[in-house]
């Protein structure tokens, strides 16, 4: 590769992607609504959404890759309008397609979602087999995305990639988006506010440093992946009590709990088998928690 597009460039996932992509010497076209938030001879930005053809098609041109991160919905909304979830993810990743195919772009990799494609699991860690029945417009739209990049590789021979990443959080994560419960921790525990906890705190969830997502990324950009779903999280699962346990630890703060009545459509517990991560990609995740969070407090603090 010497020239690759990221949408979504601007996000949380999608800034770190730029940076890694760029230390590595790539042109780099990124692709968001919003500014470009740094400077950089071998970055192009556009200013447009993904969603608008002309735009997304001269983007593309002279790619030999392409980073598909943007997605217009989150998870917990999503079920509010479904349409408009197929409408505008699924729709805009077709179009994607169709102009990677008619633009000659040798590789796409798409994040899709670890956490919701799988719907409730029968059994954990969660292996790329296990059945999946989302319970969320979200993971559906995801999972959709997902057969389509395996329908173009058999079609055209593109070369696709879907990652299936659980929660990702490190720096430049906002904590006021209802997405990455650990900035939100954080950001409530250094500013001596109440951290609520839905339930009694033992809900078990994956959590992943995101130089480690976008590690994978590179990685899945790298390899012959076939049209491939692989899960990318940290092998391993962390209660929410646990959580803050270590956000106390790292940051010698005391963290009051607010604890709230549980809600029904919480899973109890879901982390993810990385077996396939290893074998087809040779990643590993490197970052453990205590320094991941030591690295997101740092940060959180200069930006108070």
């Amino acid at each position: 590769m010497n020239k690759v597009l990221v949408t979504g460039a601007s996000g949380f996932l999608g800034r770190h992607l730029v940076e890694a992509l760029l230390d590595q010497g790539y042109q780099v076209c990124g692709l968001d609504l919003q500014a470009n938030p740094m400077a950089h001879e071998n970055l192009h930005w556009v200013v447009g959404s993904f969603l608008d053809i002309e735009i997304l098609a001269g983007a593309v041109i002279g790619c030999d890759a392409i980073f598909h991160l943007a997605s217009t919905t989150l998870p917990k909304s999503s079920n509010e309008n479904p349409g408009y979830d197929v409408a505008s993810n699924l729709q805009g990743a077709l179009n994607l397609l169709d102009i990677a195919v008619a633009n000659n772009v040798a590789k796409v990799v798409f994040i899709s979602s670890g956490g919701t494609v799988y719907g409730v699991p029968q059994q954990v860690p969660v292996t790329e087999q296990h059945v999946t029945n989302p319970t969320c417009s979200y993971g559906i739209v995801k999972l959709a995305i997902e057969k389509y990049l395996y329908l173009y590789h058999q079609l055209h021979g593109l070369e696709t990639c879907s990652l299936r990443l659980s929660n990702p959080y490190g720096e430049y994560q906002r904590p006021d988006t209802g997405q990455g419960v650990i900035a939100a921790f954080c950001h409530k525990a250094l500013n001596a506010q109440p951290i609520e906890i839905w339930g009694d705190g033992s809900v078990v969830r994956d959590f992943i440093y995101v130089k480690d997502a976008v590690d994978a990324m590179l990685k899945a950009s790298e390899v012959e992946c076939a049209g491939q779903a692989i899960n990318i999280g940290s092998g391993s699962g962390l209660s929410l009590n646990a959580v803050i346990d270590q956000i106390e630890a790292v940051s010698g703060l005391a963290v009051q709990r607010d604890y709230k009545p549980g809600r029904g459509f919480d899973v109890p517990a879901i982390y993810l088998d990385i077996a396939e991560a290893e074998r087809v990609l040779d990643w590993r995740p490197k970052v453990t928690m205590n320094e991941g969070l030591e690295r997101l407090l740092s940060w959180a603090q200069q930006k108070q």
